[in-house]
């Protein structure tokens, strides 16, 4: 298995965002190869993209399974923005990945706060994004995107996660071409950035909401050091989950993982 890059660039419709792209066939963590070349310089939309990873990362240090035949890659960007808005950028990705799925494929998408994409209410991508700051402003930022693909949950991940977990594989029946998907990611990835770049990241918001059937529903959101369980009230405009707990104490959380309570 291997990707065709000079397929990949033709017709690549993009100004900044895959004009540089690094590949290996086998690293760690892309997010950990892009963050070395963005110390050295490396400039705005440089991708970085491996076959399969060996070291792959999720969110709160979670090991994240990247075998052959899923799209990992990870992109530099380097946009203006203050700290308190580079969570963002996580929206951005997420909701790049939904709308390239639905339109390519015709599936159904979610998200789920907050970094997420779903098909038939199972994982199919998770986004992770890193930032480097420069004192009040965002020097540069990674973001990570992975794909279950071109392989079978059942055959590839393991057996705990054939719950929750699904690939395009499994929902087509048939393999895709990462390629394709790859470009119309990353085209759809700029676009959206400019978008929150230029427009604030509310009117991203609204229309990542329109995917995020989790919301009005009861959930469990798990961190590192508590269980909360209540109704998803709403994703406010600070990227913060609004939690109605059990006795009606409504409650702003910034960080955790959404678990339906069907899960």
């Amino acid at each position: 298995m291997n990707i065709d890059l000079n397929k990949l660039l033709e017709g690549l419709d993009t100004k900044r965002v895959g004009r540089s792209i690094f590949f290996k066939r086998s690293v760690g963590s892309t997010n950990s190869w892009a963050r070395r070349f963005a110390r050295l310089g490396a400039c705005d939309g440089t991708v970085f993209l491996t076959l399969r990873q060996t070291s792959g990362r999720g969110r709160l240090k979670r090991k994240w399974v990247s075998p052959a035949g899923g799209l990992w890659f990870s992109v530099i960007l380097r946009p203006r923005l203050k700290p308190a808005e580079a969570f963002g950028l996580v929206f951005v990705a997420s909701l790049a990945v939904a709308e390239v799925l639905e339109e390519l494929y015709g599936l159904e998408t979610q998200v789920k706060w907050p970094n997420d994409v779903l098909v038939s209410a199972k994982k199919v991508c998770g986004i992770l994004a890193e930032t480097k700051l420069d004192g009040k402003n965002v020097e540069y930022a990674v973001v990570g995107v992975g794909i279950n693909a071109n392989f079978g949950v059942k055959k590839l991940l393991p057996e705990d996660l054939w719950k929750t977990a699904t690939s395009l594989k499994d929902e087509l029946g048939r393999k895709i071409e990462l390629e394709m998907l790859l470009k119309a990611l990353l085209e759809k990835l700029e676009r959206i950035c400019d978008v929150f770049l230029e427009k604030g990241f509310t009117v991203v918001l609204d229309e990542w909401k329109k995917h995020a059937g989790f919301l009005g529903c009861q959930v469990e959101v798990v961190s590192l050091d508590e269980r909360l369980t209540g109704l998803a009230l709403d994703v406010d405009r600070s990227g913060s989950l609004v939690l109605k707990l059990g006795d009606g104490m409504v409650k702003h959380v910034f960080a955790g993982d959404v678990v339906l309570q069907s899960e």
